[in-house]
């Protein structure tokens, strides 16, 4: 059983309908902070739970699996649904991977799916060449001692966030900034988490939306690509221009949450449609869709405009 580690978990409730953001692999819900604050400002609950072993040590981190942060996020998602009747989940690089895997495993409680800079595979331009020897040291006892530090640019665009993040990695803020350096432990358990996913992906039927940089530094644009392909559902896409692997926190965190509000007002239009005749449809949901009407005559101009190329929507096979 995992140490208990302070939780720092965000909840900013609001409507009926509620979203779940999961953070990346030695991350911290911090990372998810401003879309959640964009997502509650138009109406939207929004949850960013923080995962086993996180926010602590690399000790802590080394000491749980995969399925602890799956039990982590699943958990979180129970206690949204004590406020919310619809709900998504999302996450941003190995949270948006274990948002699949709650959409794969639990399709009649998660309506759609947020997949933010999604880490299949570490393959982006900052991995060093020789990094396809971890996998022959996750396959030895070795894989205990070896640890990853983060490097430049630490998957961001914007200089300034990038100097306070390393920062804060540099100073021993785990809950603030996150881990400077990854235990390989952690990482063996992310191949084993993105192996199981990927064998899942045409049984995701849910209707997704993939936001990712083509610049990503960390993972490159091809983990979208076959997300595109090989998803079960509707898959609907937005590559980000002037961003690198940390979206929710990079330069286009705007557009990143304007895309997010669009996509939630689909479903706010299925929540309202199952809404009894006789009852108001509330507030929240009212604001939602009048926000995408008002956005939906602009959004080519304002995403092009700002260096976002939207690729449109593909289906698995």
């Amino acid at each position: 059983m995992p140490k208990a580690v302070a939780d720092h978990s965000l909840l900013y409730e609001r409507g009926p309908v509620g979203v779940l953001l999961i953070h990346g692999l030695g991350g911290t819900p911090v990372e998810m902070r401003d879309i959640a604050r964009r997502l509650a400002a138009a109406g939207y609950t929004a949850m960013c739970c923080q995962l086993a072993g996180h926010c602590g040590s690399e000790d802590d981190l080394s000491a749980t699996s995969y399925e602890d942060w799956y039990a982590s996020a699943l958990e979180a998602l129970g206690e949204l649904e004590k406020r919310c009747s619809y709900v998504l989940v999302g996450g941003l690089s190995m949270g948006a991977v274990l948002a699949a895997l709650l959409a794969a495993r639990e399709p009649r409680r998660v309506r759609g799916l947020i997949m933010l800079a999604p880490t299949l595979a570490y393959d982006g331009w900052s991995i060093p060449k020789y990094s396809f020897l971890l996998r022959w040291v996750m396959n030895t006892p070795l894989v205990r001692y070896y640890r990853f530090e983060e490097r430049e640019p630490f998957g961001l665009k914007d200089e300034r966030a990038r100097a306070m993040v390393a920062q804060s990695m540099r100073g021993g803020n785990s809950a603030e900034a996150g881990l400077f350096a990854t235990p390989a432990l952690a990482l063996r358990e992310l191949s084993r988490l993105t192996s199981t996913v990927k064998q899942l992906l045409g049984r995701i039927r849910q209707r997704t939306l993939v936001v990712h940089a083509r610049h990503d530094d960390i993972a490159s644009l091809d983990n979208a690509i076959t997300l595109q392909r090989h998803l079960g559902g509707v898959v609907d896409t937005m590559v980000l221009e002037d961003s690198y692997h940390l979206i929710t926190v990079d330069r286009q965190r705007h557009l990143v949450g304007e895309r997010v509000i669009e996509f939630m007002a689909h479903f706010a239009r299925d929540a309202e449609s199952q809404s009894a005749p006789q009852t108001a449809v509330p507030a929240p949901i009212r604001a939602a869709v009048e926000l995408e009407d008002t956005r939906a005559a602009r959004e080519a101009d304002d995403l092009l405009g700002a260096g976002a190329v939207p690729l449109g929507a593909g289906h698995g096979a």
